[in-house]
């Protein structure tokens, strides 16, 4: 009896010492529990399946845009050609958003901030990045067109033609870039107010657009921004003229460019890539005489195998927004013309008339890219009335069709990229 008395005692002691110990060391876990909340920072969620439980935070559902501008259920980050839609992804706790909790979606990983509180849960939605969805909606041609002869609907009757539309692919030294090539209706875009057509996509995933006016007609004045002389015998073919002393002198043309960007596009700057930049190649080609100079792109385009090249000779001809380290690449602001190469690209021959590819609108209109400088007269590529790549004298009239680089990043918030139905860039 004794025994058993004394074993109770030790038994009953024992028992308020463990009670005590597991009072004590569930006291310290949920202190450090709630610790562990009150200072965690950031939660990072890689491209892999959603599993990632960290403090009982839970990813319960991620959504990708599709091809139809529909969200599907996904399980994985996606690794590229996305980007977080910011406005529809949230995070709450208890049914209720947390607006501290912040989000950052870059390189194909995802990460989440000042989370706090126990049972967070996080939506997350998921947008194409507008490149990577014009080049879902389209079959990408990997052949290289004969480019001494015009890109048109139907050459039935017409000598030098071939119908090679749709979107073409090219490699250069910065990469691939995709160009759309002939009588194509599904390279309408509308932004900032105006109608454009996609020229092409470039090598950093940025859009190169054309105007096209407040409609959708694709022929007429409304196509353009108004006319206006290039330049004159001061600034010759120059779309910005360096002095002796290294000073600028700006061409009249970019003068009436940049007073339309600043009127008509400045409060979407954000949305326009300034770095991608337009190409005024001034190289010289070798047909040279005291009288006659030919320029680059008129050899390529006008005198030899017809045989453009998208890439700028000489980066001192390459007019961007942020640079000025070569006197002639800065810009005020990031809006320029496209070029002679990008015309022939787009089915247009010199001195060959095309009425039925995209670049067609039955009025002149200036490019960029000089052409020949003969005693004292100097020409810049023009596409002209009748469709064809030409020649404008710089003090003649022309007409003017802006093109700007969307930044690689935007999304599309609706359309097809039909003339009914234009890609809409979401602003």
């Amino acid at each position: 009896m004794k025994f058993e008395v004394l074993k109770r005692g030790h038994l009953k002691r024992n028992i308020v010492i463990g009670v005590l110990v597991i009072a004590t060391i569930s006291a310290i876990v949920l202190q450090f529990t709630r610790a562990k909340y009150k200072t965690a920072e950031s939660l990072p969620l890689y491209n892999a399946t959603v599993n990632y439980t960290p403090y009982d935070f839970k990813m319960t559902a991620m959504y990708q845009e599709n091809d139809t501008g529909e969200y599907e259920s996904i399980d994985t980050v996606p690794s590229g050609g996305y980007k977080l839609n910011e406005d529809d992804s949230y995070c709450e706790v208890n049914s209720t958003k947390d607006e501290n909790i912040t989000i950052d979606y870059k390189d194909g990983s995802i990460t989440f901030g000042n989370v706090t509180k126990k049972g967070t849960k996080c939506y997350i939605y998921f947008d194409f990045i507008a490149s990577y969805l014009i080049l879902a909606n389209n079959t990408i041609n990997e052949e290289h067109p004969d480019f001494s002869k015009t890109a048109q609907a139907n050459c039935t009757g017409i000598s030098n033609c071939e119908t090679t539309n749709g979107l073409f692919l090219e490699t250069t030294t910065k990469g691939t870039t995709y160009y759309f090539r002939g009588a194509v209706n599904n390279n309408w875009i509308y932004f900032g107010g105006f109608y454009w057509r996609i020229i092409r996509i470039n090598e950093d995933g940025s859009i190169r657009i054309l105007y096209n006016g407040t409609n959708t007609s694709q022929t007429g004045n409304q196509n353009r921004v108004g006319s206006s002389y290039f330049g004159d015998l001061s600034t010759g073919v120059s779309f910005v003229y360096i002095n002796e002393d290294n000073s600028e002198t700006d061409s009249i043309i970019k003068g009436v460019l940049d007073e339309w960007y600043s009127n008509n596009l400045d409060k979407y700057t954000e949305y326009i890539d300034g770095n991608a930049g337009f190409c005024g190649d001034r190289t010289l080609y070798s047909g040279i005489s005291s009288s006659l100079t030919y320029y680059s792109s008129y050899g390529r385009l006008a005198l030899s195998n017809k045989n453009p090249n998208l890439e700028c000779q000489n980066e001192s001809d390459l007019y961007t927004l942020n640079n000025s380290n070569h006197g002639n690449k800065k810009l005020q602001y990031p809006i320029g013309f496209i070029t002679a190469d990008e015309i022939a690209y787009a089915g247009g021959v010199y001195n060959y008339e095309n009425t039925s590819y995209y670049l067609y609108s039955g009025n002149s209109y200036w490019s960029l890219s000089p052409s020949y400088y003969e005693s004292g007269w100097p020409y810049v590529f023009e596409v002209d009335s009748s469709g064809k790549i030409s020649d404008g004298y710089v003090w003649g009239s022309g007409g003017i069709r802006p093109v700007i680089n969307l930044c690689a990043d935007i999304t599309i918030s609706s359309g097809t990229g039909t003339q009914t139905d234009p890609y809409v860039i979401a602003t």
